[in-house]
């Protein structure tokens, strides 16, 4: 239910209208978008009934001590992910705020084992919430996406489009299996500098009209040494050979230049699904 508040109504009638069209586009929800079973308005308040689902990956993972999912889960969440968000691009539409609080089991049903460790027994999922949701037409705020999901042309404010969805499932699929967010922090320089320490120098490309770069170098001085002591290069975290795969395409996800940033489509043929 939406307030009887002018924004809250208009931004409500702009989630229906993306609900509608991707119901029309895809009326038995096999794309795993969630469905909007109806809507109505009492009284001013906007009304939208949806499927029934379960917790969040975010609130499960949370509920288990922050232990991260198993690598088999985090591989079926991961291409269900790829391929909703896929169909979204297919559309002409850009979420603009992945992230595990935007991705719900569809039941609730889980084990738990002799460690106290919960394993939901079907990893199968629905991605919610197009409040944010944007078509190529329409008309692009400078800033978007949750901070911590927040790809790095967003930050320099450089224009967005579909890959910054990639980039937050890059962050997304991190956060799936080692428990942690990736980049913890709630200021620019500070998440920049994070990002050049996990993955190396931003291009000069992005950076040669940044205030926050000069001479192609970023202007942060660490003096509590939190991002030297809080992040490491991203191949560091690769505990067990297993997870190589996983991490080579949170690489690919997590490409810099959105130019040249991998799409959706052709990650689903990675090696990590195979």
């Amino acid at each position: 239910m939406i307030k009887n508040v002018d924004k809250y109504r208009e931004a409500a009638k702009l989630e229906i209208n993306v609900l509608e069209k991707l119901m029309a586009r895809d009326p038995q929800g096999r794309h795993l978008c969630v469905r909007m079973l109806d809507w109505f308005d009492y009284h001013g308040h906007m009304c939208l009934a949806f499927e029934m689902l379960g917790p969040s990956v975010f609130d499960f993972l949370k509920d288990n001590d922050y232990r991260g999912y198993a690598l088999d889960q985090v591989r079926h969440i991961a291409l269900q992910l790829i391929k909703a968000v896929d169909f979204l691009h297919q559309n002409r539409l850009t979420h603009t705020d992945l992230k595990p609080e935007n991705i719900l089991f569809e039941d609730n049903v889980f084990d738990v084992d002799r460690k106290r460790f919960k394993r939901m027994r079907s990893s199968n999922i629905r991605l919610i919430d197009f409040g944010s949701a944007t078509f190529d037409h329409e008309h692009h705020s400078t800033v978007v996406s949750t901070r911590h999901y927040r790809a790095p042309e967003v930050i320099l404010e450089l224009g967005w489009s579909q890959p910054c969805d990639v980039w937050s499932i890059g962050c997304i699929l991190f956060e799936l299996r080692m428990g942690i967010t990736l980049f913890q922090t709630h200021d620019n320089r500070e998440h920049l500098a994070m990002m050049e320490r996990t993955l190396g120098p931003l291009p000069f490309k992005m950076t040669r009209k940044s205030k926050y770069f000069s001479g192609g170098r970023l202007d942060f001085e660490d003096k509590s040494r939190f991002v030297r002591d809080n992040c490491r290069p991203l191949n560091k975290y690769v505990k067990h050979e297993a997870d190589r795969p996983l991490f080579d395409l949170i690489d690919e996800l997590l490409e810099y230049d959105p130019d040249v940033r991998t799409s959706l489509s052709r990650v689903i043929d990675h090696r990590f699904f195979r």
